[in-house]
């Protein structure tokens, strides 16, 4: 209850036990859109792109990670602050578009890119895409060949074990994530070989969830030397130096989150450091942020529909589940089951009386919201909030999974509840070709 309370006193208010969301209470917003329900607080999306954009120097640009949470409101709100957009696929490449993203500033990484999804990006006129093999470099060179075009391309770096850090440590090990450090220069070659591409730069592919200020200032100064280390045998600045995203908020009980003060003072000296040196000259510095931004934004709201003891335990059984936030169930990568920051939000000034396991509506034992959380009293009706729920929740669950309705969205601004995606219905379920 302590992190939740931190939470809201940080991001949110309430007002008689009761959860405020930009100035609406959640019983109001609930009573219009229903449960369950992600809502995203748009003055908390704007305290996290002022905050990020104040740390980092005015050499690096930000591209929001769309996987983070691919909403076109979401994408529209960071977009109209100057953001770019970083995608991984040909269906978040619509959705940049659609946004009203110029595909200029769209950048596209990822294994496994389709041909199909190479020639549509390449026929619209994306900014750059990061090439992760050899095999991809020739395909994005005959499409590219085929339709007239200079495709722009980076290669994104699998680097050495001493980059790593994070929760999630996605490099420095074998991975079908870009090229391996070792191997750059063949694949460098092989790039400027074909005169259809013009290579624009380095990806450095590392982890995620980092809440430590200085990995990230090892991870950036190991993205450096690489970089240094082409430019010295181009004999020119790399055009782009991509330190891809990484950066975490804080989950559980035991996590602290990253000292952005921390973080301004140790870019301060790596910006002195190479300030003035040749091999940089020009280049564009990019990070990926897409959970920063996004993540302590977003709360994920379902209602108690029943309240059962088991053999001693009690659980709320509550109207979603693991089908729209995989990852609060712990079923997305945790080894062992930790609690998101949960609260009735209709009881937040009473006490916890009782310890409980939160459950969804799902046919499985895996669908577990909260185990072993301790809770006031609830009651059938109240309302259970997930916080930390703004990325890698609706957009990373398997939301067909028992075919029940998909949850609506809200964006809450200046006191205005805008409906951001419909709630599915059971027609929506019933497209299938008999």
């Amino acid at each position: 209850m302590d992190s939740v309370m931190t939470l809201i006193n940080k991001y949110f208010r309430s007002s008689n036990g009761e959860l405020q969301i930009g100035g609406v209470s959640i019983g109001a917003i609930t009573a219009s859109h229903g449960t369950p329900l992600f809502v995203y607080d748009g003055h908390v999306l704007d305290r996290k792109w002022e905050l990020l954009r104040s740390t980092f120097p005015p050499e690096f640009a930000i591209s929001y990670s769309v996987k983070a949470n691919p909403n076109r409101a979401i994408l529209k709100h960071f977009l109209a602050k100057g953001c770019g957009l970083e995608i991984a696929s040909g269906g978040e490449f619509y959705q940049a578009l659609g946004a009203g993203c110029p595909p200029e500033k769209v950048l596209f990484a990822g294994p496994g890119k389709t041909e199909a999804e190479l020639e549509l990006v390449l026929a619209r006129g994306i900014g750059e895409i990061h090439a992760e093999s050899l095999l991809e470099i020739e395909r994005i060179g005959v499409i590219s060949r085929r339709l007239g075009v200079q495709a722009k391309v980076a290669i994104r770096v699998n680097p050495g074990g001493e980059a790593q850090g994070g929760a999630m440590r996605m490099g420095g090990k074998p991975a079908p994530f870009g090229v391996d450090e070792e191997s750059l220069l063949v694949v460098l070659e092989k790039l400027l070989s074909i005169p259809s591409l013009e290579f624009r730069g380095i990806h450095l592919f590392t982890g995620t969830q980092i809440l430590d200020p200085m990995t990230l200032i090892r991870q950036y100064r190991k993205g450096l030397e690489i970089a240094r280390r082409v430019a010295g045998y181009l004999k020119q600045p790399p055009h782009t130096l991509d330190f891809g995203g990484g950066l975490g908020i804080p989950y559980f009980a035991n996590e602290r989150e990253l000292d952005m003060e921390k973080l301004r003072e140790e870019l301060g000296v790596l910006m002195a450091e190479i300030k003035g040196e040749e091999l940089f000259t020009g280049t564009q510095f990019i990070i990926e942020p897409g959970r920063y931004l996004v993540g302590e934004a977003g709360i994920y709201i379902t209602r108690v529909n029943d309240i059962k003891v088991s053999r001693g335990k009690k659980f709320l059984i509550v109207d979603g589940g693991m089908n729209h936030h995989l990852a609060a169930s712990g079923n997305l990568g945790q080894t062992i089951k930790r609690n998101f920051p949960v609260a009735i939000l209709n009881k937040l000034n009473e006490k916890a009386l009782e310890t409980v396991e939160v459950v969804g509506p799902l046919c499985t034992p895996l669908d577990i919201l909260a185990r072993e959380v301790p809770l006031p009293s609830a009651e059938v009706g109240d309302l259970v909030g997930i916080f930390q729920s703004g990325a890698y929740a609706r957009t990373a669950s398997p939301l067909g999974f028992l075919s029940h309705p998909t949850p609506a969205e809200v964006l809450v601004q200046n006191g205005e509840v805008r409906l951001i995606r419909r709630r599915g219905t059971y027609e929506d379920l019933s497209h299938d070709i008999p």
